[in-house]
């Protein structure tokens, strides 16, 4: 079998919830995002680490019906939340028949929840009100978030009202205090007006670390969960977030290169001297990102650890490291990001960010948890 895993590690997945819920005071609650596949780990993984969550939070319609029917495998009941809404009449009857909470960010989503309201009791009678606070993508300004609540209210529903960042990852940007202020004006004005009617809910995963004043209701814990850094300026690990998931691949051959001998599709790595190269199981075809600069991997063997540089392109189902002078071989492990070699750092050779690797992990490796 070829010897290339996507390990999860849901005790991981559960201290990271306790590293969040630590920041908040008692009354706010904390919705766990398992949108994307819980960002590529894998929903049926994750859910169960995750439990401890208020509620958990999807994109999409079939995203919401999977992670209920993961919950009721594990016996228990969560709520969920579709952050985007529903994309038609027929999704809104159908989130109401499912329990689902629902954003609304436009006038259409507004039209489907006053022509069918569901029981009062329902979870879907909470609406996730939508407030464009600076993000810019979705949602209603004041004048039309203000108006829509007093329909909404009238209609016999319960609200959230609810923003984005946009830049929360990094702490001093002018656009944190002008969005926080916007935010805690209109809820307040809708405070107000309505009571216990109305709660609220602005933060993410950075915004839960930097903005504790800014918790209100309702958070929003996401990259945060998986062992990702939500900052700009500090790493997973300085935040005490650990790492959830290990993609791993297995040396399966080697060979030795005389000096100018090249490696790979494009003759693009080189030999400067004699060389011994190990070939991985493992490409983007996997979910290993085929353009990086300067990447390493992770080899531990013996009790010592290497960091051994690709070279070469990326193929789809392999690719090349210089294992030159160490006493590594065909069948050793291989940590193409994991404990001692973050998801970020790899995200940074091949300029992105640490949730699109994650999501980017295809359904090829193997995958597996430990408690």
């Amino acid at each position: 079998m070829r010897q290339t895993h996507i390990t999860i590690n849901q005790s991981a997945l559960a201290r990271n919830l306790g590293v969040f819920k630590r920041q908040l005071s008692t009354n706010t609650r904390i919705m766990a995002m398992v949108k994307a596949n819980a960002y590529g780990h894998g929903v049926p993984l994750c859910v169960a680490g995750l439990l401890q969550a208020d509620a958990f939070g999807v994109a999409t319609f079939d995203e919401g019906l999977e992670v209920r029917h993961t919950c009721q495998h594990l016996n228990t009941h969560k709520d969920v939340v579709l952050i985007e809404g529903v994309f038609s009449a027929d999704e809104w009857l159908g989130a109401i028949k499912h329990g689902f909470g629902c954003v609304v960010h436009c006038n259409k989503q507004l039209d489907w929840a006053i022509k069918n309201t569901p029981p009062t009791d329902s979870f879907s009678n909470t609406i996730w009100l939508k407030y464009n606070t600076g993000m810019n993508r979705l949602g209603f300004d004041q004048a039309n978030a203000l108006k829509s609540a007093k329909i909404l209210i009238n209609a016999g529903y319960r609200i959230v009202l609810t923003s984005h960042f946009a830049c929360a990852d990094d702490k001093n940007h002018p656009s944190n205090a002008m969005q926080i202020k916007h935010f805690h004006d209109t809820l307040s004005a809708l405070k107000s007006q309505y009571g216990n009617k109305i709660q609220g809910s602005l933060c993410n995963s950075a915004g839960i670390m930097n903005f504790a004043h800014a918790h209100y209701d309702w958070v929003r814990a996401g990259i945060g969960l998986y062992g990702g850094t939500p900052m700009t300026d500090k790493s997973a690990s300085e935040l005490g977030l650990q790492t959830v998931m290990t993609f791993s691949s297995q040396i399966f051959a080697t060979h030795h290169l005389c000096a100018g001998e090249q490696v790979g599709y494009g003759g693009l790595w080189v030999a400067d001297k004699p060389s011994r190269i190990g070939v991985l199981a493992v490409g983007y075809g996997d979910g290993y990102p085929r353009v990086v600069v300067g990447a390493k991997v992770l080899i531990i063997k013996n009790q010592q650890t290497y960091f051994v540089p690709v070279v070469g392109r990326v193929a789809m189902d392999m690719m090349m490291i210089d294992i030159t002078g160490l006493p590594i071989d065909i069948g050793d492990t291989v940590i193409l990001w994991g404990d001692g070699l973050a998801c970020d750092e790899v995200a940074a050779w091949a300029n992105t960010i640490g949730y699109e690797l994650f999501c980017k992990t295809t359904k090829r490796p193997n995958r597996r948890f430990v408690l």
